[in-house]
């Protein structure tokens, strides 16, 4: 569902907020540590991560014909003779695929091509990616290029600089502006959390994001020095159950960056499910950002 442009933003639940790294850590020990993998299930939890990737390349050196190779990886992820022994009643694809802006009309061709259209989602990142320090008026043709050209959701930079300087205002305004220049395309908004500072101010960039429009926030452009941790996850979860109560919205998290083992996803998978419960455990509610994870992920995949 994607979320109306006509937002308020509400600062009075932005006051009083101090998180303790100390407490935020020991609550994710606490998670995995409550929450074993059993090898018995654990072929569930590896097809549920590959359900939710949203398959990326974000390469300088990227064609025509590289993006149609990732289109056909996201609409079989999972080889023949895998499939045939593990007898899903489902297919199984990746929840998108990622994309820079002048590629998207490939990824579209190529999606629908195979009649996925409906299936596979292209999201492109756009705003000045991976900074997001342009003049707001490219920014917003950047959005309206990409969705002009096929895609259903838009992958946006904050500009980092007006958490750091807290100017609320300022980022909320902006970030409307990216939600009405999405039109129907979903908005997923980067917050690139390495660059920001603390956790407070995570969880307050997350919350204006959401009141702004946001339909997911994600963690990271995977360009920074820091990307998805599970304990800044944690935060942002926290910021998404917070809004979740004061609105009855529900809104997604994307983490992005660093998640490259099978124990990385599954992980970001019990936190998700621990923190905001199973129903945010589909493509609508959870993605990860990831180029070489899926290989990983098959790799792992128990055959009897």
């Amino acid at each position: 569902m994607v979320q109306p442009t006509s937002k308020v933003l509400d600062k009075e639940s932005l006051k009083n907020v101090h998180i303790n790294k100390s407490n935020v850590d020991a609550q994710i020990k606490y998670i995995l540590d409550n929450n074993r993998v059993s090898s018995i299930n654990s072929n569930n939890w590896v097809l549920k991560a590959i359900s939710v990737i949203d398959l990326t390349t974000l390469a300088g050196d990227d064609t025509r014909s590289n993006v149609f190779r990732l289109c056909t990886k996201a609409a079989n992820p999972i080889p023949p003779n895998i499939l045939e022994k593990l007898a899903l009643k489902e297919n199984i694809r990746t929840a998108a695929v990622c994309v820079y802006p002048n590629r998207v009309k490939d990824a579209y061709e190529a999606i629908k091509l195979m009649n996925l259209t409906k299936e596979i989602n292209i999201a492109s990142v756009a705003t000045g990616f991976p900074s997001g320090l342009y003049p707001l008026e490219t920014r917003l043709q950047e959005i309206k290029f990409a969705v002009n050209n096929g895609a259903t959701e838009i992958d946006v930079v904050l500009d980092r600089s007006l958490v750091l300087t807290g100017q609320w205002d300022a980022l909320f305004n902006e970030v409307q502006q990216m939600r009405k220049a999405c039109g129907d395309s979903h908005l997923k908004v980067i917050l690139g959390v390495g660059e920001l500072g603390s956790y407070d101010n995570i969880y307050k960039a997350s919350m204006i994001s959401m009141m702004a429009g946001a339909d997911f926030i994600k963690t990271s452009t995977g360009k920074e020095a820091v990307n998805a941790t599970l304990p800044i996850g944690l935060v942002m979860c926290r910021a998404i159950r917070k809004y979740y109560q004061m609105t009855g919205v529900r809104i997604g998290l994307k983490p992005a960056g660093g998640i490259k083992t099978t124990k990385d996803a599954i992980n970001w998978l019990v936190l998700v499910y621990t923190e905001l419960g199973p129903e945010w455990l589909t493509p609508k509610l959870f993605r990860i950002g990831a180029s070489s994870l899926l290989d990983e992920l098959v790799e792992n995949i128990s055959i009897a």
